[in-house]
């Protein structure tokens, strides 16, 4: 029986490069793979892109209110490998479905995404991941001071901000950056952050 897999990390951990590598190992092997992403993430609009520059051409772009369901004839006996970019925009009907894939159809899923949003909340597709998954990874990078990096702080204008729609995605026209922080250095943001708004010198 094939398995539902999430492979989860901060921002710039290297999750669509991984995906990437794993969609050329299957297809080196005359495997067919199938790549989705949510259209919530409009970045690189119907491609994955990664930080160093790899992009790939998604076969499925999913809205929000899509069901995978349709798909399940398509696939059946013919797919090697479902891959899925920037899962936690999933919804977690969504989630079921690829969990019934795994399941149904015996195709291997391997989802790729963020664990929580800018200020350390579970993203609801994401959650049903942790919940449903065979397999779960962790794909680790370090924050700047060069400890395991575990959160994403966002940046705006170049300035740290905590409050703003959990989704908002970077590169947008409201310039908005994320960086992976360890948990000292991201508490240290946010405690800085609230007492400058308080007036309260902590020098």
């Amino acid at each position: 029986m094939a398995k539902l897999y999430f492979r989860y990390g901060t921002m710039n951990c290297g999750k669509s490069t991984v995906l990437m590598q794993v969609a050329h190992n299957y297809e080196e092997n005359e495997r067919k793979v199938i790549i989705v992403k949510s259209t919530i993430d409009t970045k690189a609009d119907d491609q994955i892109e990664s930080r160093i520059g790899i992009r790939r051409k998604v076969d499925i772009l999913i809205h929000p209110d899509e069901s995978f369901k349709p798909y399940y004839k398509k696939w059946k006996n013919k797919i090697a490998c479902i891959l899925v970019d920037e899962a936690q925009f999933l919804t977690k009907d969504q989630v079921d479905e690829l969990w019934g894939v795994a399941k149904d159809l015996n195709i291997p899923v391997i989802c790729y995404g963020l664990r929580t949003d800018f200020s350390s909340h579970v993203f609801p597709g994401s959650l049903r991941l942790f919940e449903l998954a065979d397999e779960l990874e962790e794909i680790i990078t370090i924050c700047s001071c060069g400890k395991r990096a575990k959160f994403n702080a966002r940046f705006v204008n170049g300035k740290f901000v905590q409050e703003g729609e959990s989704i908002l995605i970077d590169g947008s026209q409201k310039n908005v950056e994320y960086k992976p922080k360890c948990g000292y250095c991201y508490k240290k943001l946010k405690n800085v952050k609230t007492f400058k708004r308080l007036n309260i010198n902590i020098s």
